[in-house]
């Protein structure tokens, strides 16, 4: 992957349940593409609606066991009404995705063009051992 330090605030979203070597490798990848990384973690009642269940760890424990990490320079919750409203809050210079994180893109673009972040780049990262390490496997494991 190309290192590009000229960009600065990097965003990444996800659920972040069962905190992993996958999750911290993503991580690592996404800090890679700027200076500044914000880490999104999507709320319970959220993860509720997109997956159809709750996530094994509630909101705070994700959220801190991220802060916990170092590895990100800012963790915040998601919007429970709006999952782009951080976008337009913190207005990244890329938005990184997971490997096998669902996301309509066009929908996505679509928001940084209304948001006029038209330089925000969007980039899907590389997965880390998937068959190894991915929440769903895990969970089923415990």
């Amino acid at each position: 992957m190309k290192i590009s330090k000229n960009l600065g605030k990097v965003m990444v979203f996800g659920t972040f349940d069962i905190f992993h070597k996958g999750h911290i490798d993503f991580l690592i990848q996404a800090k890679k593409l700027g200076k500044y990384l914000i880490v999104v973690v999507a709320r319970d009642k959220n993860v509720q609606k997109i997956k159809g269940k709750r996530p094994q760890n509630g909101e705070r424990k994700r959220l801190k066991e991220i802060k916990k990490s170092g590895l990100a320079d800012k963790v915040i919750p998601g919007n429970l009404k709006n999952r782009y409203s951080v976008i337009k809050e913190y207005k990244p210079d890329m938005i990184a995705l997971g490997y096998d994180q669902r996301a309509d893109l066009k929908e996505l673009k679509e928001k940084l063009k209304k948001f006029k972040l038209l330089k925000t780049g969007i980039k899907r990262l590389k997965a880390f051992k998937p068959a190894m390490y991915k929440s769903s496997k895990l969970a089923a494991k415990s």
